[in-house]
């Protein structure tokens, strides 16, 4: 490793440091001035932070190095192959597959699969519990790549964002109308978790170096806004699946 390679590791170093110290601020406040107990573990503490700050400056430097360049060099290359269908069919499987892996997710679904047996909606055994968790987690999962592509047809297509958002919350507000009261919240979660430390800069990548490649587009008004999608189409799906079961 160089050493221009070693002081920007070592200034991302420096960052996410700053960033975490916020964090070891307020806990070290009200453990100790509030709750004026002792930090318990306290050695067990520092060794899990320093693992998470060395964790973080590794992930945020693969970032720069790896993801975001992948991203906005396939999404120029796609754009000058000047194939829409596949364009739109690498949108999905981007969206699809950084999704139905995603941690949170599957802790989501496992528990949702719970509290639906819980509450008798399926069946309280190991193969309706994971048939339910399956089902939520690939519904998410096609609902972020449903909402991917929709967000590259508008980089394509210009269309303004603010319309398609509001036209998505009014969706969410009449689903949520009309969808069983146990999957709303589940519903409205979703939209969170789908937004993973993979999912986002791939695909913003994506959006950027899309805007950036097709002439006539600003990529700081038409490459930013896919996240927006892939957190709102969730909702209106996984509403639509609690219907489906329900």
């Amino acid at each position: 490793m160089g050493g221009n390679q070693l002081r920007v590791l070592f200034r991302s170093l420096a960052e996410s440091a700053r960033d975490l110290l916020p964090i070891v601020v307020v806990i070290a406040v009200f453990q100790l001035a509030l709750l004026r107990q002792p930090i318990p573990n306290l050695l067990d503490l520092l060794v899990g932070a320093l693992l998470v700050l060395l964790g973080l400056t590794l992930f945020i430097r693969g970032l720069e190095m790896g993801l975001f360049p992948i991203g906005e060099t396939m999404a120029y290359a796609f754009a000058r192959k000047g194939s829409l269908f596949w364009l739109l069919l690498f949108a999905f499987a981007l969206g699809f597959g950084t999704t139905v892996a995603e941690p949170a997710l599957i802790a989501v679904a496992d528990e949702a699969a719970k509290m639906a047996a819980a509450d008798r909606v399926i069946a309280n055994d190991p193969a309706a519990l994971a048939g339910y968790a399956k089902g939520l987690r690939y519904t998410v999962a096609v609902s972020v790549g449903f909402a991917i592509v929709v967000g590259v047809f508008r980089i394509i297509r210009g269309w303004p964002i603010q319309y398609l958002i509001v036209g998505g919350y009014m969706g969410v507000v009449i689903m949520t109308i009309f969808a069983p009261k146990e999957i709303v919240g589940i519903a409205y979660d979703s939209g969170g978790v789908t937004t993973s430390t993979i999912t986002v800069p791939l695909v913003t990548a994506l959006g950027v170096g899309l805007a950036s490649s097709i002439k006539g587009r600003n990529p700081m008004v038409d490459g930013f806004g896919l996240i927006a999608f892939a957190s709102l189409t969730p909702m209106i799906f996984v509403m639509g699946y609690g219907m489906v079961v329900g």
